[in-house]
């Protein structure tokens, strides 16, 4: 008899969703096996529409559930800790949307709660379960010692109301697509940053919406910027013996990377599968979640710090006049 998969319940119906459900299969170790929303009538239309066995109509119903082992939490930002913590109170394991937080002393709390219970609590940055990012790590050796990464993620957010630009929320670019480029820079730098400075663009509903860092890594400089008002998609990592590149990093949608000019390419793998099984087989027992504590407490501290020194200096885009 097989081993029995993963039984997770949806909190909320957004629409992030559908990257986590396209990866599901009968091969899977996870079900989605619930959805909750605080409307039943929309949670029993979603689970009608993509074939999930129950609805709950309240989030505090999902995580009564007896039959789920784990939920996934794709609320808006603001709401990530506080329901990854009544995740956890009703004994639920937490994969819980990115950022977790931009609150170092929260992540830690997280932790140590998911710790005291026996349960795994994992931030989902699926980029870096991609076959792409192992190769750029594997790669990496090659460039000698690391001197400046610069990443960038934007695109054109065209279509109103979107709760990214809910300041109340935790909207904005930073929190949306540029938290993909500071796990980057930590990443590929191999620690955190001494100090970071950090400049903003406010637009519609006062967020950011184009955003820029510059954070020093002991001698390694790294650099990002992120936005809601132009495509950019990649990282590169310049070293003492070389240059690396990845387009599209975070989707891998390319799957491919550049070392000095010679392409290497990578296995073309969902990487939203591939961090549902790393998480799976963590419930299980059977493997370490790729990503844990330090990680989200690093990410966490990086973010409110790229927060705080922006909010010093952030403005308004200028208008033209005609």
């Amino acid at each position: 008899m097989g081993v029995e998969p993963v039984r997770i319940g949806l909190l909320s119906t957004a629409n992030i969703n559908r990257h986590q459900l396209a990866a599901q299969d009968d091969a899977a170790p996870f079900v989605f096996a619930a959805v909750g929303s605080r409307d039943l009538a929309r949670a029993e239309a979603y689970a009608h529409a993509h074939g999930i066995a129950r609805a709950r109509g309240s989030y505090e119903e999902l995580l009564a559930d007896p039959d789920l082992d784990a939920v996934y939490v794709a609320l808006p930002n603001a709401l990530h800790f506080e329901w990854t913590m009544r995740a956890l109170a009703a004994g639920k394991h937490v994969l819980c949307e990115k950022p977790f937080t931009t609150r170092a002393e929260q992540a830690a709390e997280a932790f140590d709660e998911a710790e005291r219970r026996g349960l795994v609590l994992m931030e989902a940055f699926m980029w870096r379960h991609s076959r792409q990012t192992t190769t750029m790590m594997e790669l990496l050796p090659a460039v000698g010692e690391v001197q400046a990464v610069h990443a960038t993620f934007s695109f054109r957010l065209t279509w109103e109301p979107d709760v990214r630009l809910d300041k109340a929320l935790g909207g904005g670019s930073l929190l949306d697509v540029g938290c993909y480029c500071v796990s980057a820079l930590r990443l590929l730098t191999g620690r955190e940053p001494d100090r970071v400075e950090a400049e903003a663009v406010l637009g519609r509903g006062g967020v950011d919406e184009s955003f820029a860092g510059l954070l020093r890594f002991g001698d390694a400089m790294g650099t990002f910027h992120c936005g809601f008002r132009s495509e950019h998609r990649s990282i590169v990592v310049v070293g003492a013996e070389g240059e690396l590149r990845a387009p599209d990093p975070w989707h891998s949608s390319e799957s491919r990377v550049w070392l000095n000019g010679e392409e290497h390419a990578a296995a073309p793998e969902s990487p939203y599968r591939l961090q549902l099984e790393n998480f799976a087989r963590a419930v299980r027992g059977e493997a370490k979640p790729l990503l844990g504590r330090a990680d989200a407490v690093g990410q966490a501290a990086t973010l409110g710090a790229l927060l705080g020194s922006a909010a010093t200096r952030a403005r308004a885009p200028r208008r033209s006049r005609g």
